[in-house]
């Protein structure tokens, strides 16, 4: 029950922002979203034995975010700002220990892993509407739960049993079919100037993507020894939970709206 009212909060939150808030506001919804992205990163980095600084991380995600989100603003100055900024942080930070490299590399992941993301689904709302944007979340969405009922009904073949073994092969085509029909399917008013053979091409690739993306942090979680990114939503987990097929997906699909 306790998941089931939360997916109905988060749901009618998500699109209520999407729909009906300004652009300013959306902007600072996907910087509280990405705050808490790092806060989870962090305590998933230090429960692998890797020391992160949680501000000048915070700081380089949220530059790297603006960058890509809010029109006409620089990606390679946010960039070399993180880079050097968070080079200097470490270097302060060292004492002499074997983790130099793992810790400046892990400082810089989460402007890449959620500034780079995020910031794109910004842009995608700013390029093509709140339409634009649903229609994304709507296939990802569809896509995972797909996953879950094709995998619980015809599931035999382990996906990925390193990563999460409950994962299936099954479950993934289930995914990709439903996923993949309805992008294209709904895209035929919402993508209204993309022909039919490009929506189903993009939309396969992005459901492959989230597919991937949820992998990936699960394989961050894993290797953290941890179940979920964080306790924050009841039955759900962490941020990074909810938003992990996104962070994989939504690049791509900027991508192919702004320069395909």
């Amino acid at each position: 029950m306790t998941r089931v009212v939360s997916s109905a909060v988060l749901i009618a939150f998500a699109i209520g922002v999407v729909w009906f808030a300004s652009s300013l506001v959306f902007l600072v919804v996907a910087a509280v979203l990405v705050g808490l992205g790092v806060n989870e990163l962090v305590v998933l980095a230090r429960s692998s034995q890797l020391s992160v600084a949680f501000w000048p991380a915070l700081v380089a995600a949220l530059l790297t975010l603006v960058s890509v989100g809010a029109p006409g603003q620089p990606l390679e100055v946010a960039l070399m700002a993180a880079l050097v900024g968070l080079g200097l942080a470490t270097l302060g930070a060292w004492r002499g220990d074997p983790h130099a490299l793992s810790t400046a590399a892990v400082a810089l992941f989460p402007a890449l892993y959620l500034g780079l993301p995020v910031g794109a689904l910004v842009a995608v709302r700013n390029l093509r509407g709140p339409r634009g944007l649903f229609l994304l979340m709507l296939t990802i969405i569809v896509s995972d739960s797909m996953q879950y009922y094709t995998g619980r009904l015809f599931g035999r073949r382990p996906l990925a049993p390193i990563v999460s073994p409950k994962k299936t092969i099954e479950g993934a085509i289930g995914g990709l079919v439903f996923g993949t029909a309805l992008f294209a399917t709904v895209g035929a008013w919402w993508l209204s100037d993309m022909p039919l053979a490009p929506r189903i091409g993009l939309g396969l690739s992005i459901v492959a993507l989230g597919i991937a993306g949820d992998l990936f942090e699960s394989m961050l979680k894993r290797s953290a020894n941890v179940k979920d990114s964080s306790t924050l939503i009841p039955g759900h987990g962490g941020i990074l939970d909810r938003i992990d097929a996104l962070l994989f997906a939504a690049p791509v699909y900027y991508i192919v709206l702004r320069y395909v």
